[in-house]
Protein backbone atom coordinates (compact mmCIF):
# COMPACT_ATOMS: atom_id res chain seq x y z
CA UNK A 1 0.00 0.00 0.00
CA UNK A 2 2.98 2.16 0.40
CA UNK A 3 4.19 1.83 -2.55
CA UNK A 4 0.91 2.69 -4.30
CA UNK A 5 0.70 6.13 -2.28
CA UNK A 6 4.25 6.49 -2.80
CA UNK A 7 3.99 5.95 -6.82
CA UNK A 8 0.53 8.02 -6.55
CA UNK A 9 2.50 11.14 -4.76
CA UNK A 10 4.81 11.32 -7.52
CA UNK A 11 2.58 11.31 -9.94
CA UNK A 12 0.20 13.80 -8.20
CA UNK A 13 3.63 16.21 -8.28
CA UNK A 14 4.40 15.59 -11.34
CA UNK A 15 1.08 17.03 -12.98
CA UNK A 16 0.77 19.74 -10.42
CA UNK A 17 4.14 20.95 -12.11
CA UNK A 18 3.13 20.23 -15.63
CA UNK A 19 -0.13 22.57 -15.27
CA UNK A 20 1.37 24.95 -13.87
CA UNK A 21 3.89 25.69 -16.42
CA UNK A 22 2.10 27.75 -18.95
CA UNK A 23 -1.42 28.04 -17.14
CA UNK A 24 -1.91 31.37 -18.74
CA UNK A 25 -0.58 30.95 -21.90
CA UNK A 26 -3.81 29.93 -23.74
CA UNK A 27 -5.56 33.14 -22.85
CA UNK A 28 -3.09 35.51 -22.40
CA UNK A 29 -2.35 36.64 -26.11
CA UNK A 30 -5.52 35.98 -27.87
CA UNK A 31 -5.16 39.42 -29.41
CA UNK A 32 -8.39 41.21 -29.73
CA UNK A 33 -12.12 39.68 -28.92
CA UNK A 34 -12.90 36.76 -30.86
CA UNK A 35 -16.70 34.81 -31.09
CA UNK A 36 -15.51 31.24 -30.60
CA UNK A 37 -15.52 29.68 -27.17
CA UNK A 38 -13.71 27.12 -25.66
CA UNK A 39 -15.07 23.26 -26.17
CA UNK A 40 -13.57 20.06 -25.06
CA UNK A 41 -12.00 18.00 -28.00
CA UNK A 42 -8.59 17.89 -29.45
CA UNK A 43 -7.50 17.92 -32.70
CA UNK A 44 -6.32 20.58 -35.34
CA UNK A 45 -9.65 21.46 -36.79
CA UNK A 46 -9.03 20.90 -40.14
CA UNK A 47 -12.74 21.24 -40.67
CA UNK A 48 -15.05 24.47 -39.36
CA UNK A 49 -16.44 23.31 -36.37
CA UNK A 50 -19.26 25.02 -34.74
CA UNK A 51 -19.60 27.85 -37.63
CA UNK A 52 -22.87 28.84 -38.72
CA UNK A 53 -23.58 29.73 -42.72
CA UNK A 54 -26.06 31.89 -40.57
CA UNK A 55 -27.53 33.00 -37.71
CA UNK A 56 -31.57 32.42 -37.11
CA UNK A 57 -33.08 31.91 -33.47
CA UNK A 58 -29.98 30.92 -32.14
CA UNK A 59 -29.62 27.61 -34.28
CA UNK A 60 -26.02 26.52 -35.90
CA UNK A 61 -25.68 25.29 -39.41
CA UNK A 62 -22.67 23.60 -40.36
CA UNK A 63 -20.79 24.65 -43.55
CA UNK A 64 -20.55 21.51 -46.37
CA UNK A 65 -17.09 22.66 -47.37
CA UNK A 66 -13.53 22.31 -44.92
CA UNK A 67 -11.74 25.25 -44.10
CA UNK A 68 -8.59 26.21 -46.56
CA UNK A 69 -5.36 25.37 -44.89
CA UNK A 70 -2.96 27.69 -43.95
CA UNK A 71 1.03 28.09 -44.63
CA UNK A 72 3.10 29.38 -42.07
CA UNK A 73 2.41 29.61 -38.08
CA UNK A 74 -0.62 30.32 -37.01
CA UNK A 75 -1.91 33.77 -36.36
CA UNK A 76 -5.47 35.17 -35.19
CA UNK A 77 -6.20 37.89 -37.59
CA UNK A 78 -8.85 40.81 -36.52
CA UNK A 79 -9.71 43.97 -39.07
CA UNK A 80 -11.79 46.82 -38.26
CA UNK A 81 -13.41 49.05 -41.38
CA UNK A 82 -15.47 52.25 -41.28
CA UNK A 83 -16.56 53.47 -45.42
CA UNK A 84 -19.11 55.34 -46.32
CA UNK A 85 -21.63 55.12 -49.39
CA UNK A 86 -23.76 57.25 -51.48
CA UNK A 87 -27.21 58.15 -49.98
CA UNK A 88 -29.56 55.75 -50.48
CA UNK A 89 -27.53 53.17 -51.05
CA UNK A 90 -27.12 52.07 -46.95
CA UNK A 91 -29.39 48.62 -48.22
CA UNK A 92 -27.84 47.89 -51.32
CA UNK A 93 -24.23 47.91 -50.16
CA UNK A 94 -24.99 45.85 -46.96
CA UNK A 95 -26.50 43.05 -49.42
CA UNK A 96 -23.50 43.42 -50.89
CA UNK A 97 -21.50 42.46 -47.63
CA UNK A 98 -23.02 39.24 -47.18
CA UNK A 99 -23.17 38.57 -50.36
CA UNK A 100 -19.29 38.75 -50.65
CA UNK A 101 -18.82 36.77 -47.18
CA UNK A 102 -21.05 33.54 -48.12
CA UNK A 103 -19.18 33.81 -51.48
CA UNK A 104 -16.03 33.66 -49.17
CA UNK A 105 -17.37 30.45 -47.12
CA UNK A 106 -17.87 32.50 -44.27
CA UNK A 107 -20.82 33.44 -42.03
CA UNK A 108 -22.54 36.58 -40.46
CA UNK A 109 -21.98 36.89 -36.84
CA UNK A 110 -24.23 39.97 -36.26
CA UNK A 111 -25.86 43.26 -37.59
CA UNK A 112 -26.70 47.04 -36.03
CA UNK A 113 -28.24 49.02 -38.40
CA UNK A 114 -30.29 52.42 -37.44
CA UNK A 115 -31.63 55.41 -39.30
CA UNK A 116 -30.73 59.14 -38.03
CA UNK A 117 -32.80 62.13 -38.44
CA UNK A 118 -31.17 64.15 -41.34
CA UNK A 119 -30.05 67.68 -40.79
CA UNK A 120 -31.12 69.49 -43.84
CA UNK A 121 -34.32 67.58 -44.98
CA UNK A 122 -37.34 66.87 -42.31
CA UNK A 123 -38.41 63.83 -44.30
CA UNK A 124 -35.44 62.33 -44.93
CA UNK A 125 -33.12 60.01 -42.71
CA UNK A 126 -29.49 58.85 -42.87
CA UNK A 127 -28.65 54.95 -42.72
CA UNK A 128 -25.89 53.58 -40.36
CA UNK A 129 -25.18 50.41 -39.33
CA UNK A 130 -22.06 47.77 -38.55
CA UNK A 131 -21.49 44.40 -39.74
CA UNK A 132 -19.64 41.75 -38.17
CA UNK A 133 -19.10 38.55 -39.66
CA UNK A 134 -16.20 35.92 -39.94
CA UNK A 135 -14.79 34.79 -42.76
CA UNK A 136 -11.67 31.51 -43.62
CA UNK A 137 -8.43 33.03 -42.67
CA UNK A 138 -6.86 31.67 -46.20
CA UNK A 139 -9.42 34.16 -47.87
CA UNK A 140 -8.85 37.44 -45.13
CA UNK A 141 -7.08 39.76 -47.52
CA UNK A 142 -8.76 38.60 -50.52
CA UNK A 143 -12.03 39.44 -48.23
CA UNK A 144 -10.56 43.01 -47.09
CA UNK A 145 -9.56 43.64 -50.49
CA UNK A 146 -13.65 42.95 -51.76
CA UNK A 147 -14.52 45.35 -49.24
CA UNK A 148 -12.86 48.04 -50.63
CA UNK A 149 -14.73 48.12 -53.47
CA UNK A 150 -18.20 48.44 -51.65
CA UNK A 151 -17.58 52.26 -50.58
CA UNK A 152 -14.80 54.61 -49.74
CA UNK A 153 -12.75 53.41 -47.16
CA UNK A 154 -12.30 55.98 -44.33
CA UNK A 155 -10.64 54.18 -41.40
CA UNK A 156 -8.62 50.63 -41.93
CA UNK A 157 -7.21 48.27 -38.61
CA UNK A 158 -6.10 45.13 -38.55
CA UNK A 159 -3.84 42.98 -36.11
CA UNK A 160 -2.50 39.81 -35.79
CA UNK A 161 -1.37 37.83 -33.23
CA UNK A 162 1.12 34.93 -33.31
CA UNK A 163 -0.30 32.11 -31.03
CA UNK A 164 2.79 29.73 -31.96
CA UNK A 165 4.38 29.23 -28.84
CA UNK A 166 0.91 28.65 -27.11
CA UNK A 167 0.55 25.49 -29.28
CA UNK A 168 3.74 24.60 -28.25
CA UNK A 169 3.51 24.62 -24.80
CA UNK A 170 -0.30 23.21 -24.92
CA UNK A 171 0.58 20.11 -26.59
CA UNK A 172 3.81 19.27 -24.55
CA UNK A 173 1.07 19.85 -21.34
CA UNK A 174 -1.15 17.45 -23.67
CA UNK A 175 1.13 14.91 -23.94
CA UNK A 176 2.50 15.11 -20.50
CA UNK A 177 -0.96 15.16 -19.00
CA UNK A 178 -1.97 12.12 -21.19
CA UNK A 179 1.22 9.80 -20.27
CA UNK A 180 -0.25 10.47 -16.55
CA UNK A 181 -3.25 9.52 -17.19
CA UNK A 182 -1.86 6.18 -18.90
CA UNK A 183 0.11 5.78 -15.79
CA UNK A 184 -2.73 5.78 -13.27
CA UNK A 185 -4.53 3.56 -15.20
CA UNK A 186 -1.54 1.14 -14.92
CA UNK A 187 -0.97 1.84 -11.50
CA UNK A 188 -5.46 1.38 -10.92
CA UNK A 189 -5.33 -2.57 -12.01
CA UNK A 190 -2.54 -3.32 -8.99
CA UNK A 191 -4.36 -1.24 -6.09
CA UNK A 192 -4.89 -3.56 -3.82
CA UNK A 193 -7.41 -2.31 -1.57
CA UNK A 194 -9.98 0.77 -0.79
CA UNK A 195 -7.38 3.02 0.14
CA UNK A 196 -5.54 2.58 -2.63
CA UNK A 197 -8.61 2.37 -5.61
CA UNK A 198 -9.94 5.62 -4.05
CA UNK A 199 -6.23 7.46 -4.17
CA UNK A 200 -5.98 6.59 -7.47
CA UNK A 201 -9.24 7.06 -8.74
CA UNK A 202 -8.98 10.92 -7.53
CA UNK A 203 -6.15 11.57 -9.66
CA UNK A 204 -7.14 10.42 -12.57
CA UNK A 205 -10.26 12.69 -11.95
CA UNK A 206 -8.20 15.70 -11.66
CA UNK A 207 -5.76 14.35 -14.82
CA UNK A 208 -8.74 13.82 -17.04
CA UNK A 209 -10.34 17.45 -16.32
CA UNK A 210 -6.81 18.95 -16.90
CA UNK A 211 -7.01 17.08 -20.26
CA UNK A 212 -10.16 17.94 -21.35
CA UNK A 213 -9.22 21.78 -20.28
CA UNK A 214 -5.90 21.77 -22.24
CA UNK A 215 -8.02 20.25 -25.45
CA UNK A 216 -10.60 23.22 -25.17
CA UNK A 217 -7.76 25.40 -25.07
CA UNK A 218 -6.22 24.06 -28.23
CA UNK A 219 -9.52 23.95 -29.75
CA UNK A 220 -10.10 27.44 -29.04
CA UNK A 221 -6.78 28.27 -30.85
CA UNK A 222 -7.87 26.36 -33.77
CA UNK A 223 -11.13 28.03 -34.11
CA UNK A 224 -9.72 31.45 -34.16
CA UNK A 225 -6.74 30.65 -36.37
CA UNK A 226 -8.97 28.71 -39.36
CA UNK A 227 -11.53 32.18 -39.08
CA UNK A 228 -10.72 35.95 -38.57
CA UNK A 229 -13.36 38.66 -37.59
CA UNK A 230 -13.71 41.26 -39.72
CA UNK A 231 -16.38 44.24 -38.39
CA UNK A 232 -17.69 46.82 -41.13
CA UNK A 233 -18.94 50.11 -39.93
CA UNK A 234 -21.21 51.53 -43.29
CA UNK A 235 -22.49 55.27 -43.21
CA UNK A 236 -24.79 57.11 -45.41
CA UNK A 237 -22.63 60.04 -47.04
CA UNK A 238 -25.87 62.46 -46.07
CA UNK A 239 -28.95 63.80 -47.14
CA UNK A 240 -30.77 63.45 -50.54
CA UNK A 241 -30.05 66.23 -52.40
CA UNK A 242 -32.50 68.89 -52.37
CA UNK A 243 -35.06 69.77 -55.30
CA UNK A 244 -34.63 72.88 -57.52
CA UNK A 245 -36.80 75.74 -56.75
CA UNK A 246 -39.12 76.53 -59.06
CA UNK A 247 -39.11 79.99 -57.39
CA UNK A 248 -37.22 81.74 -60.50
CA UNK A 249 -38.01 85.29 -60.32
CA UNK A 250 -37.40 85.67 -55.71
CA UNK A 251 -40.62 87.06 -55.56
CA UNK A 252 -41.88 83.82 -53.57
CA UNK A 253 -39.02 83.67 -51.51
CA UNK A 254 -38.85 87.08 -50.55
CA UNK A 255 -42.52 87.27 -49.79
CA UNK A 256 -41.67 84.08 -47.40
CA UNK A 257 -38.93 85.89 -45.65
CA UNK A 258 -40.69 88.93 -45.44
CA UNK A 259 -43.42 86.84 -43.62
CA UNK A 260 -41.21 85.49 -41.39
CA UNK A 261 -39.53 88.38 -40.68
CA UNK A 262 -42.74 90.26 -39.36
CA UNK A 263 -43.44 87.03 -37.74
CA UNK A 264 -40.18 87.24 -35.73
CA UNK A 265 -40.70 90.72 -34.58
CA UNK A 266 -44.58 90.42 -33.12
CA UNK A 267 -42.79 87.33 -31.13
CA UNK A 268 -40.07 89.89 -29.72
CA UNK A 269 -42.74 92.17 -29.01
CA UNK A 270 -44.66 89.83 -26.84
CA UNK A 271 -42.22 88.41 -25.39
CA UNK A 272 -40.72 92.06 -24.55
CA UNK A 273 -44.07 92.66 -23.12
CA UNK A 274 -44.68 89.32 -20.83
CA UNK A 275 -41.30 90.23 -19.34
CA UNK A 276 -42.23 94.30 -18.50
CA UNK A 277 -45.96 93.33 -17.75
CA UNK A 278 -45.76 92.52 -14.27
CA UNK A 279 -43.72 95.61 -13.48
CA UNK A 280 -45.95 97.85 -15.36
CA UNK A 281 -49.30 96.59 -13.55
CA UNK A 282 -47.20 97.39 -10.22
CA UNK A 283 -46.58 101.06 -11.46
CA UNK A 284 -50.17 102.03 -12.59
CA UNK A 285 -51.29 100.63 -8.55
CA UNK A 286 -48.64 102.07 -7.19
CA UNK A 287 -49.47 105.59 -9.61
CA UNK A 288 -53.31 105.02 -8.78
CA UNK A 289 -52.92 104.53 -4.91
CA UNK A 290 -50.38 107.93 -4.75
CA UNK A 291 -53.10 110.09 -6.94
CA UNK A 292 -56.03 108.88 -4.18
CA UNK A 293 -53.65 110.25 -1.25
CA UNK A 294 -52.71 113.51 -2.85
CA UNK A 295 -56.63 114.24 -3.58
CA UNK A 296 -57.53 116.80 -1.03
CA UNK A 297 -60.41 115.65 0.65
CA UNK A 298 -64.07 117.95 0.73
CA UNK A 299 -64.63 120.07 3.61
CA UNK A 300 -67.87 119.98 5.33
CA UNK A 301 -69.85 123.22 6.27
Amino acid sequence: MKKVLVIVSILAAAAACGGGSGSGGATSSNGGTSLSQPASGGGQGSKAVGQPTGTTGGTITLPGDTVPALSGPPVIRQAQLSMTVGNGLFDSKLTQVRTLVESEGGYIAGTDAQANPATSSENSQIRTGVISFMVPAAHFDDTIDQLSKVGKVQSEHITGTDVSAQYVDLRARLANAEAQHAAMLALLTKAQNINDIIAVQNQIGQITAQIEQLKGQIKYLDDNTSYSNVSVTIAETGAPAQAASSDNWGFATALSGAAHNFVTTIDYFVSGLGAVGPFLVLAGIGFLVWRRRRTPQPKHA
